[in-house]
């Protein structure tokens, strides 16, 4: 399994809905997160992208020199960027991170949000372009020299001076829950990336994807981007779920939801969906708990429960197909230690990856080194 973390830049917290107990997410803040990830095993870390949030491409560029081996999963926008200039950023930084840069294709659901950025196409026409936008992009960072006259893009004679250090291997990661999202993934996308469905709801969309890429001669990988509650006892965990949203009251969940449910992206309707918009009956599959989506845009699921209990539906994902777990927990640089510290051991992976001359645990008595260390 390959367990990624979030770098919150839209915001950080003890709770939702509130500013009490509010984080100042600066940059000395979102370096701890990042240095926490690259010591902790974590394959790397999926930084955001929207206009609540800071730039992604500039947060990745100020970590990339604090760390050593996580990779950055930095979201593309078509519509928004040309797929030269994207393929240039995309270049420089993965050469000057050695190697360490995932892409994430992010085409947009919020129509109000696209329009302040000059983007007013429908939802299927925004697929469109990102069809295009990728056929370019691929060609670029392998190296070829492009000319592309598309129904939306009209590309002659690009070319990358400096391809990335990946070349054409750079991983393309894709979110969209629509047909016109699935054709896209199937075309060009090396992993189908989903928000936190019930297995069965995922199961359908993951058939679904797998016949479109065979259609295609292709095979996809498939992620999941969830949040993550884990404590040592279901007790505790389910405590700590319900303490996350002490203070969303019903009209914060209102104001919430009115502005969510004006979006056109297929995966943001089925989240909403899966919560029924209040807090009843919020645990919507074993131990997956949709308290988060009651306020917050993307993902609004996670996975609550002891580090054996998560571990037993990680594997029912895994089943799936499902590879690779995208986690984040609030605040997300103590959640970061805490998963990596109670949940690894119990999914068999190695928390610390500096080797076995570390120091885990207080010495007993001065002389004797705790069991486990």
């Amino acid at each position: 399994m390959n367990i990624f973390w979030f770098i919150p830049t839209g915001g950080d917290g003890r709770y939702l809905g509130t500013g009490l107990g509010g984080r100042v997410t600066d940059a000395a803040y979102l370096r701890q997160i990042a240095q926490a990830v690259d010591s902790l095993g974590y394959v790397g870390a999926l930084l955001p992208t929207g206009r609540g949030c800071e730039d992604a491409w500039v947060v990745a560029s100020t970590l990339v020199p604090f760390t050593q081996q996580m990779k950055f999963l930095v979201a593309v926008r078509p519509g928004l960027i040309s797929p030269t200039l994207a393929a240039r950023m995309a270049s420089s930084l993965d050469r000057l991170s050695g190697g360490r840069l995932l892409i994430n294709v992010v085409t947009g659901g919020d129509p109000v949000e696209l329009a302040g950025d000059g983007v007013h196409l429908s939802h299927d026409e925004r697929y469109a372009v990102t069809d295009e936008f990728l056929a370019i992009f691929r060609r670029l960072t392998a190296g070829d020299e492009v000319t592309f006259p598309g129904a939306h893009l009209d590309v002659r004679g690009a070319q990358l001076a400096w391809p990335p250090l990946q070349g054409s291997a750079l991983p393309l990661y894709f979110g969209g829950s629509s047909p016109a999202a699935h054709a896209v993934a199937a075309r060009h996308c090396d992993l189908y990336l989903s928000w936190g469905e019930p297995p069965a709801q995922l199961a359908e969309k993951i058939a679904d994807i797998r016949t479109r890429a065979q259609a295609h001669g292709r095979a996809l990988r498939f992620g999941i981007r969830l949040h993550i509650i884990v404590r040592e006892t279901d007790e505790a965990a389910w405590r700590a779920a319900d303490d996350l949203i002490r203070y969303v009251d019903d009209e914060t969940i209102e104001s919430a939801q009115r502005t969510l449910r004006r979006y056109d992206s297929h995966g943001q309707q089925r989240m909403l969906a899966l919560n029924g918009r209040s807090r009843a009956a919020l645990e919507i599959s074993p131990n997956l708990w949709a308290g988060v989506g009651l306020v917050r845009s993307g993902a609004g699921t996670a996975l609550v429960g002891t580090p054996s209990t998560i571990a037993t539906r990680m594997l029912e994902y895994a089943a799936l197909g499902i590879d690779t777990f995208i986690f984040s927990g609030y605040p997300h640089l103590e959640e970061c230690y805490r998963t990596a510290e109670l949940l690894f051991p119990a999914l068999g992976l190695e928390r610390n990856p500096q080797g076995e001359h570390v120091q885990r645990g207080e010495m007993i008595g001065n002389y004797t080194r705790p069991a486990g260390s």
